[in-house]
């Protein structure tokens, strides 16, 4: 049932690590740029420490419109920067551009969210005890918080898994790109069987490991 596939055991290895590279470059630029956008919008909103009507619209409209785009057009539009980036399109580098770009306030948003569920009084109490902003956001809302921005930052990986497989339709690489190459364009169903059980296993441990370890973070 799998001869086409083992002879393309080292093109499936490779297809696994350049999943992984691109996931990879756009989790750490979630994590990098997203974390601190995410805590932005928190503060500037209505009733925060930090309340800026004017500027929490606008980041929440810019936010809002780069998630509005559905990733297969977001990937298309951005092949200029891309390739002004990083001087190509096809690889997975270069599909980690759009990939980042996505998953910056993708996952803001969730931070954001995250963030809101810490207690009010909690904050309340380390105002009154004369903390700064700086210690209320890490010592405070991040610690409060990290049980859910841990499930934030998995379903932010579970999400871009897929997302990843997509960028094979542009020569991405990856396992996507293996799909469409032997799966669709030369009708190897195996093929094609194998690499959607390749995401479904990867999915899974990934769901499991960000569950337990965020129940693991939960002091409540």
């Amino acid at each position: 049932m799998f001869d086409n596939v083992i002879p393309l055991l080292p093109e499936i290895g490779i297809s696994i690590v350049q999943t992984f590279l691109m996931v990879g470059i756009a989790i750490g630029a979630a994590l990098l740029l997203g974390t601190p956008l995410g805590i932005l919008l928190f503060l500037t909103s209505k009733g925060q420490l930090l309340e800026r009507p004017i500027l929490f619209r606008i980041i929440s409209s810019v936010v809002n419109i780069v998630r509005s785009f559905p990733f297969l057009i977001l990937l298309v539009a951005l092949i200029p920067l891309t390739r002004v980036l990083i001087g190509t399109t096809i690889g997975p580098v270069a599909a980690a551009v759009p990939l980042s770009i996505a998953a910056i306030p993708y996952f803001a948003r969730l931070v954001e969210q995250s963030l809101r569920e810490v207690s009010r009084g909690v904050i309340e109490a380390a105002v009154a005890m004369g903390a700064s902003t700086y210690q209320i956001i890490w010592k405070v809302l991040i610690v409060e918080a990290r049980s859910g921005l841990t499930l934030g930052l998995t379903v932010l990986v579970v999400s871009f898994l897929s997302y990843s497989a997509m960028a094979g339709v542009v020569g991405g690489g990856g396992i996507g790109d293996l799909a469409i190459r032997f799966g669709y364009y030369r009708f190897q169903t195996d093929v094609m069987v194998v690499t959607v059980l390749l995401l479904v296993a990867l999915v899974q441990i990934i769901q499991f490991t960000g569950n337990r370890l965020a129940h693991y973070l939960d002091k409540r």
